[in-house]
């Protein structure tokens, strides 16, 4: 059975307008958005992915990442097919950058969902892998059984959305990761096809609504790594009440259309250093002056991910140093940390 999505406008000759994300995509019947998830059939706007989730496990809540919100913890972590964004480095393009009719799924009502949950002993559920806010009915539908039994929502997302249908959802989600791809408008539309302003918007939305906010920004050597561009992202970010919010500067490694010659990219001000060069991991040192630079700006509870270094996800006190959760891989050892550093008696922002 179609899903009628909401968020859109009836225009002529059977088309329709998409109002979910700044795309705005128009479409004539048979055409699909972007998002490859919503299509025009009879002057509707159909939400083809709804209940159809392709990707479905759990997940230790530290893998989001969130190291701030329940630590140790499990969620149940669920996908439905197509992203707003054209990141050349997705991870996961084989179910982002497709629509239903690509990829395998079952379908699962908000109700089977919450039920699974709680069958695995999941008091958390979490959408992701793909872009949640392309299949945001379903998320919404699902965040609200979740809420009915109990149980926390997570949004793991890019942030790419109009700020009415956001509005709508955030009511409903307890926790948020964004993925913060750079601090320039260049970098975004060179690497992900979308434009930088309305990310930040969401992030700003999502600290008004009261929802827990962890950030995440994928360094990629010779695209995104420039340190004055890391300094003005902190300082906007400490200005803007995100304080406290963790930052996680993740380690890239070439994927999906970044594992050859950087000219991929349209070589921009802010951007591509030497198009000519090939794209290579993220050295370590590069991330450790990240974490040193973001500090630097006042940021207080910056991690380090996709990487082995000794206490590059440990949580500490910012006023005194010391460790409060030590933490390998997913193992975590939280001792009896309860939300306040037993040294000096700070208060550590999170949900414990």
């Amino acid at each position: 059975m179609e899903h009628e999505a909401q968020f859109y406008e009836a225009a002529e000759g059977g088309r329709v307008v998409c109002r979910l994300c700044p795309h705005g995509c128009r479409l004539a019947e048979g055409e699909r958005g972007k998002c490859r998830s919503r299509v025009c059939r009879g002057g509707r706007l159909v939400a083809e992915n709804y209940g159809r989730v392709c990707a479905l496990q759990i997940d230790p809540v530290e893998k989001k990442p969130l190291l701030h919100f329940h630590p140790g913890g499990s969620c149940l972590s669920l996908a439905a097919a197509g992203c707003n964004l054209s990141c050349l480095n997705c991870q996961n393009w084989d179910i982002s950058q497709a629509s239903t009719a690509d990829v395998p799924y079952r379908q699962l009502g908000a109700a089977d969902v919450a039920r699974l949950a709680e069958t695995n002993g999941c008091r958390m559920v979490a959408y992701t892998y793909t872009e949640p806010l392309t299949w945001l009915e379903y998320t919404r539908d699902c965040a609200v059984a979740c809420r009915e039994r109990g149980l926390k929502n997570i949004l793991v997302t890019a942030g790419y959305v109009n700020a009415r249908p956001l509005a709508g959802l955030l009511p409903y989600i307890d926790a948020a990761n964004v993925d913060l791809k750079s601090f320039s408008d260049d970098i975004y539309r060179s690497v992900s096809g979308v434009r930088l302003a309305p990310v930040l918007h969401t992030l700003k939305s999502m600290l008004d609504a009261g929802v827990w906010v962890e950030i995440t920004n994928l360094l990629i050597p010779g695209v995104n790594d420039d340190m004055d561009m890391i300094a003005r992202m902190c300082r906007w970010l400490v200005d803007n009440g995100f304080v406290d919010c963790p930052l996680h500067f993740s380690r890239f490694f070439p994927q999906y259309k970044m594992q050859g010659p950087m000219s991929v990219l349209a070589v921009t001000p802010m951007g591509v250093k030497d198009a000519g060069a090939s794209f290579v991991p993220t050295p370590l040192p590069l991330l450790v002056e990240a974490r040193r630079v973001a500090i630097s700006q006042g940021m207080r509870h910056v991690y380090l991910g996709n990487v082995s270094l000794p206490g590059a996800e440990d949580t500490l006190c910012p006023r005194c140093g010391s460790v409060l959760i030590r933490r390998t891989g997913y193992d975590v050892a939280l001792g009896n940390f309860s939300g306040v550093c037993p040294k000096c008696g700070s208060k550590i922002a999170g949900v414990w």
